[in-house]
């Protein structure tokens, strides 16, 4: 099997999965009645093309980033933060009879569920933009992609 017709295969079998990264590959049509083996010929050159302009690989995207991530509140973090501070003004206002230990728990119970959910959401909204940048660079490539194709003699919605 030739290699152009390799990569419209494996570009075929990962859009049949349903790869999200390769989002919807355009119609192309020959209007110069270019045969089935030039079209993937062109379809594999434009790709090579595209990729090189924009340095983005719809085959093999960047992996997303990790999740651990040194800015981020951790829930055990969160946790020491609420044990501390209930000590210490805890301890201040309370009387001789509460123990600032049974406060301290408290405010590592709730510090750790505000950690979190601080983290929980901080990488939710960098999930958001890893999307957004990646939706960008996919656009990026299937202009290219197109671009290219047109140039060669097809017509591609």
């Amino acid at each position: 099997m030739s290699p152009s017709r390799k990569l419209v295969a494996a570009l075929m079998g990962l859009t049949l999965l349903g790869a999200p990264a390769l989002g919807d590959e355009p119609y192309v049509y020959p209007t110069q009645g270019q045969s089935p083996d030039q079209m993937d010929r062109d379809k594999y050159d434009c790709y090579n093309w595209a990729k090189q302009q924009t340095g983005y690989d719809p085959a093999n995207p960047p992996p997303p980033p990790s999740s651990s991530g040194g800015t981020t509140t951790s829930a055990g973090e969160g946790a020491a933060k609420g044990a501390a501070i209930d000590l210490v003004v805890g301890g201040l206002r309370r009387g001789p009879r509460r123990s600032p230990l049974r406060g301290a728990a408290v405010g590592a119970m709730v510090g750790g569920l505000v950690g979190g959910a601080r983290k929980r959401d901080q990488q939710a909204q960098q999930q958001q933009q890893t999307e957004q940048q990646q939706q960008g660079k996919q656009s990026d490539y299937n202009r290219a992609f197109g671009a290219c194709l047109e140039g060669r003699g097809y017509t591609v919605k």
